[in-house]
């Protein structure tokens, strides 16, 4: 495998990519099917913790599969070229750890990692070791948010990002007793779509978290934020998990306001575009970019195979998760959060909590965190 943290990257190999998927709970099996419909990629093994849960997850799939408790172990065992990590969030940080020091490149799922800390130690990580990790924000891979982005490129300067998302799960379980569900679950997708259409990175955050009265949720279910983007565009984000009725779907309903015109996506659909005023433009096409997390998986191998530099590598992504911890931060205090504040902060704990020498070597030898994120998530 040839990796430069700067470059590109690519392996060696003939044949479908074999993957190793590390998680057997709802989520991993999502990931194991999808591998097992994507011709270019082989599941050849489960890791989980609990035994039966891999066997369990083998037998929906209607197959013998090797399984073992030891990701790595098992990677090595079958063959593995690179591993999925469908763990909880928890566990992102050592499951990954593991892997890339082993040699084997890494598709996540999000957030990067529990906290922005160790999702700059993974960053550091990847860089020490040579070794792609791709965090999969599924919800960017979506036809319609590429047609939506193509079509913004005809109405100028955007000052305006707007999402709402209203929906009423009744999930059950850890999401129901969590302090901050709909922030710290859901809302890095809206998040990280946002810094996809705008092609811009989070400066500050004013946030405010509630639990209407009719909630099921101990936790505040219910939140607005608005973000001071690069460039002066603001995003703002007003959603909930208690809103029966009329729901917007899973990737919420967009407007975006800009010099020329305003566009719309209802988040399933085609999006819609009006200019009124600047030069006539021509219908802008969009690349179709999969599905989901088929989508994530496609790019994982196109960069792995041929040395495609993916949208989610590690050093990219950490600002989604970022805009999260800002977001809750914002809302507990009561003020306007400067990004760099979380930033500075989460290296400062990451310098202090990194065992791994080596590793830690790396984020020393980043000239400020911004630096180290944007060093790493450059394609050139």
């Amino acid at each position: 495998m040839s990796f430069n943290v700067f470059g590109k990257h690519s392996l060696d190999i003939e044949g479908p990519l074999r993957l190793v998927v590390v998680g057997a709970g709802g989520m991993g099996r999502a990931w194991m099917h999808t591998i097992e419909a994507d011709p270019a990629t082989e599941l050849v093994g489960i890791a989980d913790l609990y035994p039966a849960a891999t066997e369990a997850a083998a037998a929906d799939l209607g197959r013998d599969l090797a399984t073992g408790t030891d990701a790595v172990e098992l990677a090595q065992r079958t063959g593995a070229h690179a591993i999925v990590n469908a763990t909880i969030p928890e566990a992102h940080h050592p499951v990954t750890i593991a892997a890339l020091r082993a040699g084997l490149p890494v598709l996540g799922e999000k957030p990067v990692a529990a906290t922005v800390a160790e999702g700059l130690a993974l960053a550091a990580a990847a860089e020490l070791h040579g070794h792609l990790f791709m965090v999969s924000q599924s919800r960017r891979y979506n036809r319609g948010l590429f047609q939506a982005k193509a079509q913004l490129e005809s109405l100028g300067r955007i000052g305006i990002v707007a999402v709402d998302f209203f929906k009423a799960p009744h999930f059950g379980g850890f999401r129901d007793e969590m302090d901050s569900p709909l922030l710290l679950d859901m809302a890095i997708h809206q998040f990280d779509m946002a810094r996809f259409l705008l092609d811009a990175d989070p400066v500050a955050v004013v946030c405010e978290e509630y639990n209407p009265p009719w909630s099921w949720y101990a936790g505040n279910a219910a939140a607005t934020a608005a973000f001071e983007m690069e460039g002066g565009a603001r995003f703002t984000f007003n959603g909930s998990w208690c809103s029966p009725g009329l729901e917007t779907s899973w990737n919420g309903a967009w407007r975006v306001s800009a010099e020329h015109g305003s566009a719309v996506w209802d988040g399933e659909g085609e999006p819609k575009s009006e200019a009124l005023s600047g030069p006539e433009s021509k219908a802008a096409a969009a690349e179709d970019p999969g599905d989901g997390i088929a989508g994530s998986l496609r790019e994982f191998t196109a960069a792995l195979l041929h040395g495609r530099e993916p949208m989610g590598r590690v050093h990219a992504n950490v600002l989604s998760l970022a805009m999260v911890e800002a977001a809750i931060r914002s809302a507990a205090e009561g003020r306007r959060v400067p990004m760099d504040e979380i930033l500075d902060g989460a290296y400062e704990s990451a310098l202090a909590d990194t065992a791994d020498a080596d590793i830690l070597a790396v984020l020393q030898g980043w000239p400020s965190v911004r630096d180290g994120l944007n060093r790493g998530s450059r394609s050139d």
